[in-house]
C-alpha cells in the first residue's frame, strides 16, 4: 500500500511542497532521542548560531554515528515516500539536518533554496522536514509554492545573512519575499509531531523566529532520486563532504558510501 496518493504526488510535482499529516507519528520518540543525543554530543559540523535570546542549534551528517537517525532513515517509510513523490525508482540518503530553535530564539532563517548549497544536480530530489514538537503557524517554516519551477538559482546565504563566496554568473540574489508577500503563494501550517513537510531542493523557503514559549525541534531528511549527479560548485558547498571531489567528476552518479541506496522499487 503506498504511503502517498496520486493527488499528493501531483501536488508535490506542481507546487514543490506538500504537507503529509501524521505519516511519521510512530517515529517521533526515536527521533527525539536522537536529537537530544545530538545536542549533547555535537558532530564536527555542529554549531550554535548567534542569537540575542534563546538558542539556535544546528548540525548535520550524523546518521552514521547516531543510531536513532540511522534507524529512521533505513527502516521508516521515508525512502519509499520520497521515491513516490520524486517519481523515482530509487531513493538515496543525501544527509540529515537538525535545526533546533529553543523558546525565545529571535533569529529568523533567511529565504533561500537548498540546491545551490549542495554538490548535487538533478530534479528528482526531496527533503522531509519533520517537527518533533507542536508548531504554531507563526513559527512554521514557510515555502513559496511553485518556486522550484522558476528556472532561477539564488546565491547561497549563511544563516547569519552573509552570502557564500561563489563566482557563478547564473546565481542571483534571492527576492525579498517579505517585502512583497502578497505577490507569492506562501505555504505554512500548524503542525503536530509526526507530520512532515516534503519539499523540493529548489523550493524557496525560510523560517521565522521562535518567540513562543515552546521548543521547535526540526529533523530534516534529504533524499536523492534517479537523475541526481555530482556537481562541482564555484565555491563552498554545505555539507562539505571532504574528499568527494577527489573521487567524483561532475556528472557522475552519486553511488558512493556517503549516499547509501535505501529504496529501490520492485520491477
Amino acid at each position: 500500500m503506498p504511503f502517498v496518493e496520486d493527488d499528493q504526488i501531483e501536488t508535490f510535482q506542481r507546487d514543490g511542497v506538500i504537507l503529509l499529516k501524521a505519516i511519521f507519528a510512530d517515529w517521533i520518540e526515536t527521533l527525539r532521542e536522537g536529537v537530544e543525543r545530538n545536542i549533547r554530543e555535537p558532530g564536527p559540523y555542529g554549531r550554535d548560531y548567534p542569537v540575542e535570546g534563546g538558542r539556535f542549534f544546528g548540525d548535520y551528517c550524523n546518521w552514521s554515528r547516531i543510531g536513532e537517525y540511522r534507524e529512521f532513515l533505513f527502516r521508516s517509510p521515508a525512502a519509499e515516500t520520497v521515491a513516490d513523490l520524486m517519481q523515482s525508482r530509487t531513493a538515496r540518503v543525501f544527509h540529515e539536518h537538525v535545526l533546533v530553535k529553543e523558546p525565545g530564539t529571535d533569529r529568523i532563517t533567511p529565504w533561500h533554496h537548498d540546491q545551490p548549497y549542495y554538490c548535487v544536480d538533478g530534479s528528482q530530489v526531496c527533503s522531509l522536514w519533520i517537527p518533533l514538537d507542536p508548531v504554531e503557524k507563526t513559527t512554521c517554516p514557510e515555502f513559496v509554492a511553485g518556486s522550484h519551477r522558476w528556472g532561477r538559482r539564488f546565491m547561497p546565504r549563511k544563516f547569519s545573512g552573509i552570502d557564500y563566496d561563489h563566482d557563478d554568473p547564473d546565481l542571483e540574489a534571492a527576492p525579498d519575499i517579505d517585502a512583497r508577500r502578497g505577490d507569492y503563494d506562501i505555504r505554512s501550517w500548524q503542525l503536530e509531531p509526526g507530520d512532515a513537510i516534503a519539499f523540493h531542493f529548489m523550493t524557496l523557503h525560510g523560517a521565522p523566529a521562535n518567540l513562543s514559549a515552546h521548543r521547535r525541534r526540526g529533523f530534516a531528511a534529504r533524499w536523492l532520486g534517479d537523475d541526481t549527479v555530482y556537481a562541482k560548485r564555484s565555491g563552498e558547498v554545505s555539507p562539505p563532504f571532504p574528499g568527494l571531489d577527489e573521487r567524483l567528476s561532475p556528472g557522475d552518479p552519486l553511488d558512493t558510501e556517503e549516499f547509501p541506496l535505501v529504496y529501490q522499487r520492485p520491477v
